[in-house]
């Protein structure tokens, strides 16, 4: 039962008691429930701004995930012939924003906060550091 249900199933029952209008007490009642009817009806706005807003902010956050991966270049995993690759390689391919270069991205120095250094032109990379397993199972659950 939502809010609203609940303030218009307390509306009828308040109806039911023929309540005076020349009763101070049940004025207060019947003030109480008009205030409760207004505030039942802006939560349940509010919640529909909510769940827009909400769509609207995935929707800019898929569209910066597609300009990231775009900008920066980076693949999903290595292809296994970098220098510091071996059968448990955690790493990912990139392209360098300034040289054009591509570098091998370890995600262990990601995580330790190491930086990442191109080693044609050494210029600093930032990266973040984005797990997708995460963003599926908050998608999974909405």
């Amino acid at each position: 039962m939502t809010i609203t249900e609940k303030v218009a199933y307390l509306k009828g029952v308040a109806d039911t008691l023929e309540l005076s209008a020349g009763d101070k007490k049940d004025q207060l009642i019947v003030s109480m429930i008009d205030a409760l009817e207004e505030m039942a009806l802006t939560v349940s706005d509010l919640e529909t701004s909510l769940d827009a807003l909400g769509a609207q902010v995935d929707e800019i956050d898929e569209d910066l995930g597609a300009v990231e991966e775009e900008f920066y270049g980076l693949d999903d995993e290595c292809d296994g012939d970098c220098d510091s690759c071996d059968e448990d390689c955690d790493c990912a391919q990139a392209i360098c924003p300034q040289c054009g270069a591509e570098i091998h991205i370890d995600f262990d120095d990601l995580e330790e906060g190491k930086p990442i250094i191109c080693p044609e032109c050494d210029a600093k990379l930032d990266f973040e550091l984005v797990d997708d397993e995460d963003d599926e199972t908050e998608s999974d659950d909405e």
